[in-house]
Formats: structure tokens, C-alpha cells, sequence
């Protein structure tokens, strides 16, 4: 995600940092330099002549200009600037005093609104707020039924049949949740493959009908500035509330981000990361503006790992390790546990330093974390938990039943006892990587 941007723009710093003093002209040429790189990530025109007109002022101000850190200074500029163009802070969902609270989501059609209202609804749900999932879009084939087995994997309710009219069907499930007392509505709307009138009556209509306290407008990150024209229109018409990017995992070049608050004055609340139900994230601008600059994302790795977690299995690992108790079994587990997490090349690069550490292309092949997966699982629970054991043709066995080479299960070996040996000697320390250096 957004991959690009960020190598343009560190490429512009990394010139900077060789410089004792900025000049008018540097300031001049990384305006210039900034403004190609928002461009080829898509960025609207009018958004990224605006983006770079502040920065070349704030760069041209006596304290950078006199700064013996320039670099540092202009990244400073950019960072915040960037968190500004998209929304400040973060922006949280409001929900209505007197419950049921009704969100409407509303979008092109392939935007992926029917999955981003179950998403949603998992959410709310893990946050204590029930919801019923309202299946308003009447006229794609199999979207009540797709909505109904997303319901059904996350035990939520869903209110819809084929062929009713869709301004009923909200009406109705705003008044079922209402008698049943469902504390949040989440309406999936129809969509059209671009912008068209009837469309829009139908969703003024259903708004009029049910009275949303949220509209979302549900985006792909992929269609770059064209989101945010799209955004533009349906705000224009209905007045959306916030936004949900999807596929934001994917190869993003980052103009829907970075244009549509500025367009719309619409923040993106949501951020769709993954196929799975659960792969949705609250939005925030400073962190994802320090992900652009190379600067990492601590707050949110720390959230996905308590996502898998618990303070009770931190605490047990913690006992195995002062002991040094830590077998392979408590390894796979380990690593189970962080698959759970996402893409691995990801995880790397949200520790600050480390993507402009590690090479542009890193891609931590997902087949060599399923091999040591596979060593490991084709040792007996005793050579799990006492690796000594492991002779030559326990080793050859082993690299057999998983369909590796002997050197990989030796490699794995060495590697495990390495790190059990530096986990030992800080295991006063509260260690927070066990499962470091294993995976190569």
C-alpha cells in the first residue's frame, strides 16, 4: 500500500539530508519533487497544487531555512501536512441518543459495501453494540443471500428478502430493531456501476424513510482520485458522514486517501485491510501518514498483536521463558498466533526504521513460515519439547514427513536454540519477540 509514494518521498529527503543549510531553490525543487510524487499516486490536481503550495511555505520560513537539520525539519512539514490532508485525527462513529442508531452505506456498485456492512457489524459487535444488518439492495444477484451468510458467521441478524421494496425493507428494520431492541441498524444499499439519478432518489428516499445518524460512503482504494469525484457527488446528494476505504491492503497508490477528505470534507472512519470479516480497521491520519514517510506504526502493530493475544498468555510465555521453558511447541504456537496477524512483510514494516532498512522489494515468502510450520509439526511431542534429541536420522525422518531438506530442519534447530539461549539471558527483561530470528 501506497508503496510509491513513500519511496518518492524518501528519496526527496534522503537528498536533504546531505545539505548543511536549505536553500529557496531546495525548498523550490522538493515542492517541485513532492508534487510528481502526489501526482503519480493519483492524488487530485487541484489537492496536491494546494498540499504543495503549504509546504513550500512552511519550508521557506527562517527556522528551516536556518535549520542545520533540514531534512529532519521538511519531513516534520510534510508529516504534519499530510495528517491535515487527511482529516486531522481520528474520526469515531456517532451513533443516535435514542437507539436504534442507523447506518447507511452507500456506493458504487463492486465497492464491497455488502461486506463492509458485516465487517462493520462484527465490529460494533465486539464493542458491545448489537446490530441488524439490513439487506436494501434488492437488485445484484445473491446480495441478500451473501449478506445472509456473513451474517450467519458472526451470529448477527439480517432483515431483507428478494424482490420488496428497498425503502420498506429500511423502514421496517429500523421499526423491528426498534421492538426488539437492537441498539444498531446497518443498512447495505444498491449501487450502480457509475453515479445515475434513479440511484440517488432511491437513496434520498431511504434516508428521508429512517433518518441515518451515519452515512457512510464506501470506497475502493484502488480507483485512485475517481473515489473521490465519485465521494463528491454522493455527498453533494445526500451529505455522507464519513467514508470506508477497502482493499487498502492491496496496491493502493494512495489518491483516494489522500484526496477525498479534501474533496468532500467527508473523514475516513474505516479501512478495509483483508478479505476476512474481521479485517477492518479505524482510520488514522498520523499513522498512516508515518507509514508513507518511513516512520513505521507501533500503535497499531501493538493493537493487532492484543487482538491475538491475551494479557494471560503474555504472562505464561513469560514464565516459560524465565525458566527457560520455551519448546518448539511454544513456538508454533507463537507463530500461529502472529500469522493470525496478517502479511508478514506488513508486520516488518510497521517497526519504525525498518522499511528503509530492509530492501524495497522485501516479501517475506508465506511458504517458508508454512515449511518451519511443517518441520515442526513432524517432530513427536518428546522432540518438541527436548530438541537435544534430535540425532541424524531423526533429523531425516523429520525433513521426510514435512517434504524438506535436512539442512532446513538442522537450520531450524540451530536458529530455535540460538534464540532460546538470547531469551534466556533477557528473560529478566520482559521480553516482547519471542518468536524472532526463526523465520528467515
Amino acid at each position: 500500500m501506497l508503496s510509491t509514494l513513500s519511496e518518492r518521498l524518501g528519496g526527496i529527503f534522503e537528498r536533504l539530508s546531505s545539505r548543511g543549510r536549505l536553500t529557496e531553490s531546495d525548498v523550490n525543487d522538493v515542492a517541485r519533487e513532492v508534487r510528481v510524487a502526489l501526482l503519480e499516486a493519483d492524488v487530485n490536481l487541484a489537492v496536491a497544487k494546494d498540499f504543495v503550495a503549504k509546504i513550500k511555505e512552511r519550508a521557506a520560513g527562517a527556522d528551516v531555512l536556518a535549520s542545520l537539520t533540514p531534512a529532519q525539519s521538511v519531513v516534520k512539514i510534510v508529516y504534519d501536512e499530510l495528517v491535515l490532508l487527511m482529516g486531522g485525527a481520528q474520526a469515531r462513529l456517532q451513533f443516535s441518543d435514542a437507539p436504534p442508531s442507523v447506518i447507511m452505506l452507500v456506493g458504487l456498485q463492486g465497492s464491497g459495501k455488502t461486506t463492509q456492512a458485516a465487517k462493520l457489524g462484527l465490529r460494533l459487535k465486539e464493542q458491545g453494540r448489537r446490530s441488524l444488518l439490513v439487506a436494501a439492495d434488492v437488485y445484484r444477484p445473491a446480495a441478500i443471500e451473501q449478506l445472509r451468510s456473513l451474517g450467519k458467521q458472526i451470529d448477527l441478524a439480517v432483515y431483507g428478502e428478494a424482490g420488496a421494496d428497498p425503502v420498506r425493507t429500511a423502514t421496517d428494520a429500523v421499526a423491528e430493531a426498534r421492538r426488539i431492541g437492537i441498539s444498531t441498524v446497518v443498512i447495505d444499499t444498491a449501487g450502480r456501476l457509475q453515479v445515475d439519478d434513479e440511484m440517488m432518489r432511491e437513496l434520498e428516499r431511504i434516508k428521508a424513510a429512517v433518518s441515518p445518524k451515519e452515512i457512510l460512503f464506501v470506497a475502493d482504494a484502488m480507483t485512485g482520485q475517481q473515489a473521490s469525484a465519485v465521494a463528491k457527488e454522493f455527498d453533494r446528494r445526500l451529505g455522507i458522514s464519513g467514508v470506508i476505504l477497502t482493499k487498502m491492503d492491496g496496491d493502493a497508490r494512495g489518491g483516494a486517501a489522500l484526496s477525498i477528505y479534501a474533496q468532500t470534507g467527508a473523514p475516513i472512519k474505516f479501512v478495509g485491510v483483508g478479505e476476512k470479516v474481521a479485517a477492518l480497521e479505524a482510520f488514522h491520519p498520523d499513522r498512516l501518514a508515518s507509514r508513507i514517510l518511513g516512520m513505521g506504526d507501533v500503535l497499531t502493530l501493538i493493537e493487532k498483536t492484543q487482538s491475538v493475544y491475551s494479557l494471560e498468555q503474555a504472562k505464561t510465555l513469560e514464565q516459560k521463558l524465565r525458566k527457560n521453558d520455551f519448546t518448539l511447541d511454544d513456538f508454533l504456537d507463537q507463530l500461529r498466533q502472529v500469522r493470525k496477524l496478517g502479511s508478514m512483510s506488513d508486520l516488518v514494516k510497521m517497526i519504525p526504521g525498518m522499511s528503509k532498512a530492509l530492501p524495497k522489494d522485501l516479501e517475506i515468502d508465506e511458504n517458508d513460515v508454512r515449511r518451519v510450520e511443517a518441520i515442526i509439526c513432524s517432530m513427536t511431542r518428546s522432540e518438541r519439547r527436548r530438541p537435544e534429541i534430535l540425532n541424524g536420522s531423526r533429523r531425516r525422518r523429520i525433513a521426510l514427513g514435512s517434504g524438506t531438506q535436512v539442512s532446513e530442519v538442522n537450520r531450524i534447530i540451530k536458529q530455535f536454540e540460538s534464540s532460546r539461549q538470547m531469551m534466556k539471558q533477557l528473560g529478566s527483561k520482559r521480553p516482547r519477540f519471542p518468536f524472532g530470528g526463526l523465520v528467515s
